[in-house]
């Protein structure tokens, strides 16, 4: 076993630990510059998808608002309320507005991964679509690349469907054992359960699913902490400079000051919200939508979800309390936020708090599996393969619930998502001709007075794209 970690302990300290951040945010800054701050040109346009009003021509479709639900379902998890936690006990308030900063250059990363995935969409037997990276390396680099795609796919099942559904699983049955004294194992029961009946209906079931459960976690936590920031006003201004001064060192509030504030928030915030990994373009490659570019607007909605509102929720409710001390060593990681919350609220906050970790998690659950779904059905056409992956999935996450030391256990998942997030910025990079291509289109049809831009496969005949896939754009949904 020893070999095991240390070979995947070598991945990670090259990807993680030795280029991949960097790699992240200067292909962030470099997209943003070639889309002319496409993210800032088209900020208003995203929150068009939440008014649910243009539906897919084909009522079977999965809507942009479903994708946009999902994808954001499977961003929001624990990192968003431990993970933030971390980020400011061991980088200080900085961290927060690094943050924010990567946020910013990760809505243009996931526009253009996402605009890619739905470009190179096949569509299924059953009508429905399939994309993502995978599919974007084959028919977007030709077919002497189907081992990249092969290495991308793999990575993407073990890392999420099973490594990262196994940490779910152990935070949730961790933090309601701590809260309510519940054991382990009912937790992890409950979770398995509810994820196979989830699972085993497929992407139909699994969108209806997450179009209910991402709106009442999202905006139950989001009106908990305007609770916190409305009690305690006029301290607001005073942690916002906090905020701003740490992240240029102007204020050190833990060692390491801006050094450490910037290395926390870049990288807490691309653990969160997952631009340039390469893993929200598979969900939206099933939309039904007229553009491409339109799903990729969509998508870099979700980053902004996930980044500026949820992240920055936990953010205050920790730098408004009082149990937060800068530089202290003690409480931190979920622990932090949940004392946080019984210090504005009391103690029937931290019982909430583990009701919405529960629904954080389990939309991360489903998410994670429809990713290695996704990925397996690129990898093998074989009619038992689909069962064995949902059984193995639903098996992990009670495993994850009940073992105190999954983390331990799944020591993969970490690097092989670095690999993941190498191969996939590679592949963007050597499709960003393309992806401006698509842009351009998208830009033309405006500035020509059409409010709904249209692909037309036509105009891109040399590209090997699924024609069928957008035989039915006009109708389509999206914006």
């Amino acid at each position: 076993m020893s070999i095991f970690h240390s070979i995947f302990g070598l991945i990670g300290d090259l990807t993680w630990g030795f280029a991949l951040i960097p790699m992240l945010v200067v292909f962030g800054v470099f997209i943003t510059l070639m889309t002319r701050f496409v993210q800032l040109e088209y900020f208003t346009r995203m929150f068009r998808v939440l008014s649910g009003k243009n539906k897919p021509g084909d009522p079977n479709a999965i809507s942009a608002r479903e994708a946009l639900l999902l994808s954001v379902g499977g961003r929001v998890g624990g990192g968003n309320i431990a993970g933030v936690a971390v980020a400011i006990s061991l980088g200080g308030p900085g961290a927060v507005f690094w943050m924010w900063a990567i946020a910013l250059l990760g809505m243009a990363t996931s526009l253009v991964e996402c605009s890619l995935a739905q470009l190179y969409k096949q569509r299924q037997p059953d009508g429905m679509f399939r994309g993502g990276p995978a599919r974007s390396i084959i028919h977007g680099l030709g077919g002497e690349y189907r081992w990249l795609a092969l290495v991308y796919s793999v990575c993407l099942i073990a890392s999420f469907a099973f490594g990262f559904n196994a940490f779910q699983g152990n935070t949730v049955a961790g933090a309601v054992q701590d809260s309510m004294g519940i054991d382990r194992l009912w937790t992890g029961l409950l979770l398995a359960g509810v994820s196979g009946f989830i699972v085993f209906g497929g992407i139909h079931r699994i969108t209806k699913v997450a179009d209910v459960v991402v709106p009442i976690m999202a905006v139950a936590y989001i009106a908990m902490a305007l609770v916190v920031i409305l009690l305690n006003i006029g301290e607001v201004p005073g942690v916002i400079v906090s905020i701003v001064a740490n992240a240029f060192g102007i204020e050190e509030a833990v060692s390491g000051g801006m050094g450490a504030a910037l290395a926390q928030g870049l990288q807490r915030g691309l653990f969160s919200n997952e631009a340039g990994l390469g893993s929200a373009p598979n969900v939206a490659a099933t939309a039904d939508v007229r553009h491409p570019i339109s799903q990729g607007i969509t998508q870099s909605f979700s980053v902004f979800i996930d980044t500026i509102f949820i992240c920055s929720c936990t953010a205050f409710v920790v730098l408004l309390g009082d149990v937060y001390v800068p530089g202290a060593e003690g409480v931190d990681g979920i622990a932090l936020t949940q004392q946080s919350l019984v210090s504005h609220l009391g103690t029937w906050s931290q019982y909430l708090l583990s009701f919405m970790l529960l629904l954080f998690a389990f939309s991360s659950i489903i998410y994670n599996y429809y990713l290695g779904e996704n990925a397996l059905s690129f990898i093998t056409k074989a009619r038992n393969a689909l069962p064995i992956l949902r059984v193995g999935v639903v098996l992990v996450v009670l495993l994850g619930a009940i073992a105190p030391g999954a983390t331990a256990v799944f020591f993969f998942s970490d690097p092989l998502m670095g690999l993941l997030a190498v191969v996939n910025l590679v592949a963007l990079m050597m499709l960003m001709p393309i992806a401006l291509r698509l842009l351009g289109d998208f830009r033309k049809q405006l500035n020509a007075g059409v409010d709904r831009p249209v692909f037309d496969p036509e105009a891109f005949a040399d590209l090997d794209i699924d024609r069928t896939a957008w035989s039915n754009a006009q109708g389509a949904d999206g914006d």
